[in-house]
């Protein structure tokens, strides 16, 4: 199991990275057609649902490797014991509150999808399309909040960023 929830992490991550490339690559196309005298349409959207899909898909993946900015001032001036129990109950609540970011996005995901909601600018894009990757970034953001939530009452630390660059 260990295995194959870091390997969907890091296919999110990766996935991640693919959708900064496509901000790349659209905005690039803009330039380049505005400069050429040539209409691209929707280039500004796609960037957007690009940039958008890498921030959701790299949740999940920046939390497991430590990278997500954390106050451990509270945390490093408890004992152990106090720390872990503050840490344990973080986690719950950050669970919590991503279960719920998760299930607005996929009720949003599948309103759009209902509802026929399209994109407002030139490109017309079926909103449901770039909100998928926004709900599975979050989806994936609770697993991996779970995730912690189990390993940090089992008594295994918490990643740092420091030991993932290792």
């Amino acid at each position: 199991m260990r295995r194959f929830l870091d390997g969907l992490y890091g296919a999110a991550g990766l996935l991640a990275g693919l959708c900064t490339i496509g901000v790349l690559v659209s905005v690039l196309a803009a330039i380049l057609g505005r400069q050429l005298d040539l209409h691209i349409p929707g280039t500004d959207a796609y960037a957007g649902y690009f940039m958008a899909a890498a921030g959701f898909l790299a949740l999940a993946s920046t939390f497991k490797h430590g990278e997500h900015i954390r106050v451990t001032l509270l945390l490093n001036s408890l004992n152990p014991a106090g720390s872990r129990r503050l840490d344990i109950f973080a986690l719950a609540v950050g669970s919590l509150l991503a279960a719920a970011f998760a299930f607005f996005s996929i009720k949003l995901t599948y309103d759009s999808w209902l509802f026929n909601d399209v994109s407002t600018s030139n490109d017309a894009t079926p909103l449901w399309i770039p909100q998928t990757t926004m709900a599975a970034g979050t989806i994936l953001f609770f697993v991996a909040l779970v995730d912690e939530l189990v390993r940090r009452s089992r008594g295994i630390a918490a990643a740092t960023s420091q030991q993932t660059h290792e």
